[in-house]
């Protein structure tokens, strides 16, 4: 594989730590520039599913993730090249503070590290609502503690006046960084949040599109876009070869994928990967329709917050006993995290699918953080013993009895820290791992042909 090089204007927006404003700061820039007719490729660093969903919205370009824990540091440069592919600018939002990851002693998974290996400039986003000089001396420490890493602007939120605004420029221009702009205190920036951080675009619809336009317009009015623009043309060339989820093998298949306002997490790498091995992916919500799509050979229930809607959900009684029978029958349905409550007996003590015997509810305590795992047993996801990563980040809990359609369940993974998690049942894989397939582009192949096979089988039958 010869890797070729990109030229693609990029830059990373990251923040001093979580809840300084990167994401409005990001957003905003990424609705700014396209509103000026600049076609941006929006990216997100992390696992995170909900901020690349107002990224789309804005860009009008799928919001990808750049996770090197999930994918591996090796692809993470060709994933950017696969979803920068076209674009007049990439814009990637970090996740935490900037050289926040995995662990303390180093950088994996940090917004720093993606930064060097794109190759890009960062503009960090400083909360500056209860600082003057000491802003300066925050954006020293910032800019000296890697040298790799190229802190090359500034934003600073929440800016109380004009007068603490130039207090603040005055104390950091020794360090020649530039501010690249002074966002002010106030303003109905803010966007609605749960449990699990900002409630995802797909279900606020027409307000989310009035959130993202008004960060848009306070980032036009308050930042130097042509600074950010020179910044980004700044980057050099990147040697990548673009990934892609064409596999060379083919099992025509149609697999339904779950989306909607419940339903919305699923990386666009996974849906890829399916199409690229054969598959027709085809959307149903579970909110609203009453049948799975017709001649589905898989299902896969990804993520989202089933629990916002348990009685809509418990409600659709048709959907659920399609679902169940679907399961019965032994067709491969792959379910994440929400996807796995939804096929519980219940959840908050509302009737679900019924395909585990497990029940689900909501409870207070956080699960959260990246898994490395084995499969402790076959399923159309993936052979025994076969090794993946993931990350979990639930609030909810499913417990025994485990049984499943097909009597007992046996568990999905075993963790690293010796933890079993999930179901298998038949061809049923539940689990709250979330998964990202472009390190593991089998799963996608096998999962592909079980579904080919199930639609043989049902042909037949």
């Amino acid at each position: 594989m010869v890797a070729s090089l990109l030229h693609t204007p990029r830059l990373v927006v990251a923040g001093t730590h979580s809840g300084v404003g990167k994401t409005t700061v990001a957003t905003g820039l990424m609705s700014a520039l396209a509103s000026k007719g600049c076609d941006v490729a929006p990216f997100k660093v992390g696992p995170d599913f909900i901020d690349p969903s107002y990224h789309a919205l804005v860009a009008g370009r799928p919001g990808r993730n750049l996770d090197s824990f999930l994918a591996g540091e090796e692809l993470v440069p060709r994933l950017f090249a696969h979803g920068a592919a076209g674009a007049d600018v990439a814009v990637i939002e970090g996740v935490m503070g900037l050289f926040d990851g995995k662990g303390g002693g180093g950088d994996t998974a940090s917004t720093a590290q993606v930064a060097k290996l794109l190759n890009a400039s960062v503009v960090l986003v400083v909360d500056a609502g209860a600082m003057a000089r000491s802003a300066a001396a925050m954006v020293h420490g910032y800019r000296s503690f890697d040298p790799e890493v190229d802190v090359a602007g500034v934003v600073l939120n929440r800016v109380g006046s004009d007068k603490h605004e130039q207090m603040l420029r005055e104390a950091i221009e020794p360090l020649g960084v530039p501010v690249l702009g002074a966002m002010r205190r106030g303003g109905d920036l803010s966007t609605p949040d749960r449990h699990l951080g900002l409630v995802p675009a797909a279900e606020r619809s027409d307000e989310a599109r009035r959130s993202v336009e008004r960060m848009g317009e306070a980032v036009s009015r308050h930042c130097d876009l042509e600074a950010v623009m020179r910044l980004a043309r700044s980057a050099g060339p990147l040697r990548a070869e673009p990934w892609s989820p064409e596999s060379g093998e083919s099992a025509p298949a149609r697999v339904a994928v779950a989306a909607g306002r419940a339903f919305s997490f699923a990386y666009r790498e996974n849906l890829e990967l399916l199409e690229g091995a054969g598959a027709e992916v085809v959307h149903f919500d579970p909110l609203r329709d009453e049948t799975l799509p017709e001649g589905a050979g898989a299902l896969y229930l990804g993520g989202g917050f089933p629990e916002a809607y348990t009685a809509e959900l418990s409600e659709n009684e048709p959907l659920r006993r399609e679902v169940a029978a679907f399961a019965r029958g032994g067709a491969p349905v792959i379910a994440e995290c929400g996807g796995m409550m939804y096929l519980s007996r219940g959840l908050d003590g509302k009737p679900m699918c019924g395909v585990l015997g497990a029940e689900s509810e909501m409870g207070g305590r956080l699960t959260l953080g990246y898994r490395e795992a084995v499969a402790a047993s076959e399923s159309p996801l993936c052979g025994r013993g076969a090794e993946l990563r993931g990350h979990e980040f639930h609030y909810s809990s499913t417990r025994p009895p485990a049984g499943g359609i097909e009597g007992e369940a046996a568990p999905a993974w075993t963790f690293d820290d010796r933890r079993s998690e999930g179901f298998v049942a038949g061809g049923v894989h539940a689990s709250y791992l979330h998964t990202h397939w472009a390190a593991y582009p089998g799963v996608a192949r096998r999962l592909v042909s079980s579904a080919a096979r199930a639609n043989v089988s049902g042909a037949r039958s």
